[in-house]
């Protein structure tokens, strides 16, 4: 699944230390008066611009360099002769798993401290580079931390006292989306993501109708044979329907090893699918996943006798799991914990298979012309399919034009809704289209739906005036023509979503709050996929109100189905909170995470400005535990 466009930025977090009675290279420690004596350094981190940016650059020679896109907040900064920074250089050796317990820090240094660099050196060193910034050399790597893994943290001084130790952290964000409203076809279809409202995407998909089952496994038992399934296939009702893609995300119970826990679960999957492809041809295209349940082991555990397990690691458990007495004892639970989730995207079967693009087209026209409204219908789903499919270009939906009579409106409507949804800058053109077919089915939930999720983006978009209070009542009207309350809910989410945007600009903090209140409040009415949880996640951090973004997400990110994107974006979120990563619901997410995608999980650790996060995050024990048990490859 594709998602928001990645965007990176720069946190700077803060942490002041004090020593009694001793300096480093003679910086003093402010032990008293500490306001005063650090005073222009904190007034001018106070006034520093958000958009001012520095940290410290390693060249291909060891050079160090202080580089900074604002030369006259560094001027504000280094004002006197004692101000200045120096250069805590950290080697991710420090985190090497074979080391039992970290040294501990001195006053915050982790490495290797530098000599200070003064205001005289730093400002009549700052030279503009091409790229915009300014730099000024402060130093070398020392020789025996060449070629490793390197960090660099600042320690700002003001009239020779320590006053601010900058480490730096790069989180990732997504764009900050609405949350998808779809649009009426013959049914909703909701949108894929974009990643900018300017461009057409690459490609584009469309939530056509999909089922999705649960499918248990006996333990010991490695295939499905195709009795086993049909039960489930006529279930399913799929004799009208054809499967056109499997996704299957096979679970295995934690106990043994895990090498064949994950062989065995790809094979079962593998199996199901053999089963699934005899009821028809073609092939169908298959996705499968595979790895130990250990979010649910996790989620269980606490609720018998050996909640204990929890804190221990995945080997120690495994290990407890060898005795035949336990295992016999957990053995209700884990059973539960062996299953595939099989998710079927189906398209109902097709008569014009065989038919060629043109002819389809050309069999639409003449429906068209002989008013046979059901075959132009059938035939237009049919092609619509095959954009989907990538067989026929979205172009073409220029050339299904129907008249603009009441007959053919419904056909209008999807030819114009379709067209939106692959290229969102139709925006305009498409609400004037639908207008025009509202007047001639003017009580039609369809159109009336469509007319309402394109106005969202044309007043966020500020294409054209939008008058805020009557687009509510009209929201809110939508119920007279049969449109569903939940549906209307998330349209006053996004409603309110796009009046904070507006509040801000304005500076209107307080009627800000209160829509972020009614957000809030309204989000638990409504069922939230994985993209909701993700924008709303974002639109509550982004007006730093990050206790209601991390109660929306708990308990979602302990969920198996808990979307990945999600949950990286919550430990991006969290993980420099010591307290709130103590928790065994914490490590729960964590390892939601690491089955979800390991390698991604352990980058996090990867040096700063090179992919990672940070690897100073691994001074948390509690991380530290995590990565070295599921990242630690040596």
């Amino acid at each position: 699944m594709k998602h928001t466009q990645i965007l990176p930025f720069i946190f700077l977090l803060m942490s002041c230390y004090f020593m009694m009675g001793q300096a480093v290279f003679g910086v003093q420690f402010p032990i008293e008066n500490r306001e005063q004596k650090c005073r222009q350094c904190m007034e001018a981190f106070r006034n520093k611009p958000k958009e001012v940016l520095f940290s410290i650059k390693r060249d291909d020679r060891e050079g160090l360099y202080f580089e900074i896109n604002s030369k006259e907040w560094a001027y504000q900064l280094f004002k006197d002769t004692k101000d200045g920074i120096m250069i805590d250089i950290v080697s991710k050796d420090r985190y090497d798993c074979a080391t039992q317990k970290l040294e501990p820090s001195s006053y915050g240094i982790v490495g290797d401290i530098k000599k200070p660099i003064y205001a005289a050196t730093l400002k009549k060193g700052l030279k503009k580079q091409p790229n915009g910034k300014y730099r000024v050399k402060v130093g070398v790597v020392p020789v025996p931390l060449r070629g490793k893994e390197l960090e660099f943290n600042i320690y700002f001084i003001n009239d020779n006292y320590f006053c601010r130790y900058n480490r730096f952290y790069d989180l990732k964000s997504y764009r900050l989306e609405l949350l998808d409203m779809g649009m009426y076809l013959d049914s909703l279809t909701y949108q894929s993501e974009i990643k900018d409202f300017s461009q057409i995407s690459e490609g584009f998909k469309l939530k056509y109708k999909t089922l999705k089952f649960t499918i248990p496994f006996e333990k010991n038992k490695a295939t499905y044979a195709t009795d086993d399934i049909k039960p489930v296939y006529d279930s399913l009702h799929l004799t009208d329907y054809t499967i056109k893609t499997i996704d299957i995300k096979a679970y295995a119970s934690v106990e043994g090893s895990l090498k064949r826990n994950i062989a065995l679960q790809e094979g079962r999957a593998a199996s199901i699918v053999e089963a699934l492809q005899e009821f028809q041809k073609p092939a169908i295209k298959t996705k499968i996943s595979a790895t130990e349940n250990w979010v649910e082991f996790l989620n269980t555990i606490p609720t018998t006798e050996y909640a204990s397990f929890s804190d221990l690691s995945k080997a120690e458990i495994k290990a407890k799991l060898m005795d035949p007495n336990i295992n016999a004892d957990l053995e209700p639970y884990l059973q539960k914990h062996r299953k595939a989730v099989i998710t079927l995207s189906l398209q109902k079967k097709d008569s014009y298979k065989t038919m060629s693009n043109d002819q389809l087209i050309s069999l639409y026209k003449n429906a068209v012309l002989e008013e046979n409204i059901e075959k132009a219908n059938e035939l237009q789903n049919t092609i619509f399919e095959r954009i989907k499919g990538n067989e026929i270009s979205p172009d073409k939906i220029s050339t299904l034009d129907v008249p603009a009579q009441k007959q053919f409106a419904q056909l209008a409507n999807k030819n114009t809704s379709l067209t939106y949804m692959i290229n969102e800058r139709e925006v305009l053109r498409t609400y004037t289209k639908l207008l025009e077919l509202d007047r001639l089915l003017p009580r039609n939930k369809k159109i009336k739906y469509n007319i309402c999720a394109t106005k969202f983006k044309i007043w966020r978009h500020r294409i054209q005036p939008v008058k805020t209070e009557a687009f509510k009542k009209e929201i809110l009207a939508l119920k007279n023509y049969g449109v569903s309350q939940v549906l209307i809910d998330r349209m006053l989410i996004n409603y309110h979503i796009i009046k904070s945007e507006s509040y801000m600009r304005k500076r209107d903090f307080a009627a800000k709050d209160k829509s972020m209140k009614y957000i809030y409040t309204r989000y638990k009415k409504i069922v939230l996929t994985n993209d909701d949880y993700l924008n709303l996640a974002q639109y509550f951090t982004s007006y730093a109100n990050i206790e209601y973004a991390i109660e929306l997400l708990k308990d979602r990110v302990k969920s198996i189905d808990a979307g990945t994107d999600l949950l990286f974006y919550y430990l991006n979120l969290t993980l420099v909170d010591k307290e709130l990563t103590k928790e065994r619901d914490y490590r729960t997410m964590m390892l939601n995470a690491i089955s979800k995608d390991q390698q991604r999980f352990c980058k996090l650790f990867d040096p700063f400005g090179e992919g990672g996060v940070t690897f100073q995050l691994l001074e948390n024990e509690y991380l530290r535990k995590a990565y070295c048990e599921n990242c630690n490859t040596k």
